[in-house]
């Protein structure tokens, strides 16, 4: 028999609360463990529960009381309480629920090392982005993934930064122990290029580029190819 997939909630919505609650009960397999409507609910509820996921809305307040009324681009709680929770347990794994695919917020997302970002529309596919998270797995979706090099240049812009200020360099690389082809391979995973793609790019095998992928994941103390793909372009883990 599975293990069941413990589930804490947050939103501030308390219809949506509701919705997600019923929804993710009635699969077999899951258990909604505790529910919460601000930042501060997902940083403490996490630490009561320890649950297998945590489902956090992004744009709400992070203190219970604080006026969301006027629906500020600024007011991201949900990111702020991952921020918060991945600081004190890397192995968190958080999925973050949005209305809209705004380009910061998952720049942003993208650098605190979230496990997914999931539209709140998308119910159909919910339960099965649970059960990828919790089996290790990025959800992030592939409209996502396939520009986010595109994103994290564009963040550094509107920094008034250049777009390879913290990417990492061969004699960045060369420090933390990578070799050349591993080097290359980091590149290649920052453009965006499945192991077929590198695979073929390289003129090595997929097994190959997975081989190395796991490697270099192990020496950069990463958790997964996204992960890895942002400190490639920002130097940031």
């Amino acid at each position: 028999m599975s293990k069941e997939i413990r589930i804490v909630i947050v939103d501030d919505d308390p219809f949506i609360t509701l919705a997600l609650q019923t929804i993710l009960q009635a699969e077999d397999g899951f258990s909604v463990c505790a529910v919460g409507s601000c930042g501060q609910d997902a940083v403490d509820l996490y630490e009561a529960h320890r649950p297998d996921v945590l489902l956090s809305d992004i744009r709400m307040p992070f203190e219970e009381g604080e006026d969301s009324s006027a629906a500020s681009p600024e007011l991201s709680g949900g990111l702020e309480a991952a921020e918060r929770v991945l600081q004190r347990h890397r192995d968190a794994c958080i999925l973050l629920l949005t209305t809209f695919l705004d380009d910061a917020y998952i720049i942003r997302a993208l650098r605190t090392g979230v496990s997914g970002y999931l539209l709140k529309q998308d119910y159909a596919n919910l339960p099965a982005a649970i059960r990828a998270a919790a089996a290790g797995q990025n959800v992030f979706g592939q409209e996502i993934t396939a520009k986010m090099p595109l994103l994290l240049e564009q963040g550094a812009e509107k920094r008034g930064e250049r777009a390879a200020a913290g990417a990492l360099s061969p004699e960045e690389a060369a420090r933390l122990g990578l070799t050349g082809r591993e080097f290359e391979l980091c590149a290649l995973v920052a453009e965006g290029l499945s192991n077929k793609e590198i695979a073929e790019r390289l003129f090595l095998s997929e097994g190959t580029i997975r081989n190395y992928l796991t490697t270099v994941l192990e020496k950069l103390d990463l958790r997964d190819r996204t992960q890895l793909a942002v400190f490639t372009l920002t130097g940031k883990r």
